[in-house]
């Protein structure tokens, strides 16, 4: 038995985002936000229900998650596989959106309603151990949440270490599910006892999955590939070049020096490797000693 990379984007896609399995992510919802008795999701309307993208029209696909359940509340759900620069701010734009989206005139303010963004995250973003966080706007002096539109739960993966014989809570099975999957051979049985994590591993299975659909996968996991490894060339080029940089600007620093000692150029040359232009570019607003003669 194999199962997908449940964190590639098109995986957590169509695993959480699929019409006719609606009940994993009721089920994962309920876990996350702790919700329990008449507060626990109950019905849940997909806004972008699962489609497997052409190839051809992958990079411009969504692949976010927008449902609203049976109190009106909106939730936006993202799996991040790559840390990107202000992705706080991002979080932020979307849960807005989402807000604002719901009126399209200013007079009808009292029909906005709740907005939670989950974010499940393959990078660390925040401070401290705790892999899962719950962001909210309060009262500075009070503490109080009086603003209570906007709710922000991030998940960060890197910090969830537990083995399987170690999960205890549902939340932990659910985020072990999405972590490990792809490194298992047969569902757990963590997961046996409850139905909607059963099913999701499931629907994880490859042999659940058409032939376009792991076409649409397997050419994200090549572009994901592609993108680390051209991430890790970066990175090193950009140490690579940093070391020329800095070796540069030694020489340079050098050349300043000796020709402030009064060292001929020839000789600044030698010991430097610059040109007789990159001597003089690099000393032209430096004094000229004249208890030597410069070449």
């Amino acid at each position: 038995m194999r199962f997908v990379d449940v964190k590639t984007d098109i995986a957590f896609k169509k695993i959480f985002g699929d019409e006719n399995h609606k009940e994993i992510l009721i089920g994962f919802l309920n876990a996350v936000l702790d919700l329990s008795g008449d507060r626990r999701i109950k019905e849940i309307t997909l806004k972008n229900p699962w489609q497997a993208p052409d190839l051809a029209f992958l990079k411009e696909t969504i692949l976010d998650i927008k449902a609203v359940d049976h109190r009106n509340i909106t939730f936006v759900i993202e799996m991040q596989v790559k840390d990107q620069p202000f992705f706080d701010k991002r979080a932020l734009y979307y849960t807005a959106k989402a807000y604002t989206g719901q009126i399209k005139r200013g007079r009808n303010y009292p029909l906005l309603n709740q907005v939670i963004f989950i974010g499940i995250l393959n990078f660390n973003s925040f401070d401290g151990d705790n892999y899962l966080t719950q962001h909210l706007i309060l009262n500075k002096e009070t503490l109080k949440q009086d603003l209570r539109d906007f709710e922000f739960n991030f998940i960060e993966l890197l910090k969830f270490n537990k083995e399987e014989s170690e999960l205890k809570s549902i939340i932990e099975k659910w985020i072990y599910f999405i972590k490990n999957a792809d490194n298992l051979e047969m569902i757990p049985k963590s997961a046996e006892e409850i139905p909607e994590l059963k099913e999701a591993y499931k629907q994880a299975e490859m042999n659940a999955w058409s032939q376009k659909e792991l076409d649409v996968y397997e050419y994200c996991q090549m572009r994901d590939a592609e993108d680390r490894y051209g991430l890790e060339l970066e990175h090193d080029k950009g140490k690579t070049e940093g070391k020329i940089e800095g070796k540069i600007e030694r020489n340079f620093e050098v050349a300043r020096n000796l020709k402030i000692a009064g060292v001929a150029i020839d000789i600044i040359m030698q010991a430097t490797g610059l040109t007789r232009e990159e001597v003089e570019e690099a000393c032209k607003n430096e004094p000229c000693h004249s208890s030597k003669q410069l070449n």
